[in-house]
């Protein structure tokens, strides 16, 4: 009976957390969105420009957190596999405060207004699932846009950040930024560092989609979900 009990706790815990966790991620990411779509209703092209200086700020501490989710996954409170999330983490902490925060003049271009478009459209989708999911609440279109999104949402991502880092190399090869001497008169150019990564930016695409797609199948096996739990 104790162990019972203690077993129920435990979950009620583990799901009350991850419920805040997601319902932070949520707000952060609609505010985000509802305030790119009104600035671009209000001030047209003008708004993209300066998209960075405007939302760059919750944009930082939403991914910031998300850090937390590797972290979910180790001790077993989120049901997914680390490597795939690792990737997908990493892929925007690299773009986001080493490629865009790091080079004033790619703040400017277009590029990160359409990636953080990108990027909160899937994230809107992906919280309100995960939210409504710990709590036992599932609806058939929302399962099937979560599991479906992606697949065209995910390569845009991809190649939007490819083109920011192709952008920023200019910038990188003029400033110098993160290029640092070695001993013994050898040196890391940063610029050939990110050429690096963008090779294996494409490879990871491939791996990352391979996964959404098995885990997606597997998902929407018992589809249409008919259900409503509370």
């Amino acid at each position: 009976m104790d162990t019972h009990h203690g077993m129920h706790s435990t979950r009620y815990r583990k799901n009350t957390y991850l419920f805040i966790y997601y319902l932070i991620q949520f707000c952060g990411h609609s505010w985000i969105f509802t305030n790119m779509t009104v600035r671009f209703f209000s001030f047209g092209e003008d708004s993209m420009v300066d998209t960075f200086y405007a939302i760059g700020l919750v944009m930082r501490v939403c991914q910031s957190i998300s850090l937390l989710e590797l972290l979910h996954i180790c001790v077993g409170i989120e049901p997914n596999h680390l490597l795939p999330r690792f990737l997908q983490l990493t892929e925007r902490i690299i773009i986001l405060f080493v490629v865009i925060t790091s080079q004033e003049e790619v703040q400017e271009k277009y590029v990160v207004c359409v990636l953080f478009i990108f990027w909160n459209l899937l994230d809107m989708v992906r919280y309100t699932y995960s939210m409504l999911s710990v709590i036992g609440i599932s609806y058939a279109v929302l399962t099937w846009l979560s599991q479906t999104l992606w697949m065209p949402i995910y390569p845009l991502c991809v190649l939007a950040e490819a083109f920011a880092i192709y952008q920023s190399l200019p910038y990188f090869e003029s400033s110098g930024t993160y290029c640092t001497k070695l001993p013994f008169d050898l040196a890391i150019y940063f610029p050939y560092v990110l050429k690096m990564y963008l090779m294996m930016l494409f490879i990871g695409m491939y791996f990352t989609y391979s996964h959404l797609y098995s885990e997606r199948r597997d998902v929407l096996q018992g589809f249409p979900v008919k259900k409503k739990k509370v």
